[in-house]
């Protein structure tokens, strides 16, 4: 029984451990950020244009950017994870073919983005002639993005106990009506953790933007989907490596802003998910 105890405790201590050297790095980079970051913060910084090279003025044109750039990558990206992901569970049979598309989504979302950058640079700027654009770049992100959209929302499909699709069909509903108002109710939770997963990343994405949308002085809002926009991932790029004598706090503001957005986008989904987790009755 002591040994027992004492092994617990061990174990104890080195996941405590564990977790300490995780948290700790993250922890003091996103201190640093706000250290070096706030002094920036203001009206001005948030809802003003670049000015002087980008040496002064504010950030909107980027923050702007990157909300149109999310906001594409979600209308062509979840829709069509979340169809994919229904088919790929409740539709296909097993077999070698849905097994091949398994292994190929799984591969594809550990694939590098400036990979997809270069893809999205010759599928969608130069084959399809959408130029460098804000349409050019969310259909980039998307595209990077439904590995991983695909992925969690089948393992939020798979989670669905296969009980409450046997009731369903023995109540006379049809697989569509099953996988309507049975099986994707009780996998929203597990389908938005795997959307904003994939959001996430997309927003502070640097490569695939390079190709396909950013500009790197625009002191104005783009006025349609085939305008150039600037990025927030790619203004932090260019003001730390492409632009001189750029004060500090300038350079960590943009970055403490980026960070906030990320920050708001996974807090909204939180509480959306914490809502539907109550509904659940298993």
């Amino acid at each position: 029984m002591r040994d027992t105890k004492r092994a617990e405790k061990i174990a104890f201590i080195i996941l405590l451990i564990a977790t300490v050297l995780v948290i700790t790095p993250v922890a003091l980079i996103i201190l640093m950020v706000m250290i070096r970051g706030l002094p920036a913060l203001g009206l001005e910084f948030i809802f003003g244009m670049p000015r002087e090279g980008m040496r002064a003025g504010g950030i909107f044109p980027a923050i702007m950017g990157t909300v149109y750039l999310i906001l594409g990558t979600a209308v062509f990206s979840i829709p069509l994870g979340i169809m994919a992901a229904v088919y790929l569970n409740e539709y296909a049979g097993r077999n070698r073919l849905t097994r091949a598309i398994e292994i190929a989504i799984i591969n594809l979302a550990g694939v590098p983005s400036i990979v997809y950058g270069l893809f999205g640079l010759g599928l969608f700027v130069t084959f399809l002639g959408f130029g460098a654009s804000i349409l050019a770049g969310s259909l980039t992100l998307a595209v990077m993005t439904l590995p991983v959209i695909i992925t969690a929302t089948r393992e939020a499909l798979i989670a669905v106990p296969r009980s409450f699709r046997e009731v369903s069909f023995s109540l006379g509903a049809s697989r569509w009506q099953t996988v309507r108002r049975v099986v994707l109710p009780n996998a929203i939770p597990g389908i938005l953790t795997g959307t904003i997963l994939g959001l996430s990343r997309a927003a502070g994405e640097t490569a695939p933007i390079l190709f396909t949308v950013a500009a790197f002085y625009l002191p104005r809002l783009p006025q349609s989907v085939f305008d150039q926009a600037m990025a927030l991932p790619y203004h932090i790029y260019v003001l730390s490596t492409q632009v001189p004598n750029v004060s500090i706090k300038i350079q960590y503001g943009t970055i403490l802003v980026l960070v906030g957005m990320v920050f708001i986008l996974n807090v909204v989904a939180s509480i959306i998910r914490a809502r539907f987790r109550k509904r659940k009755t298993w």
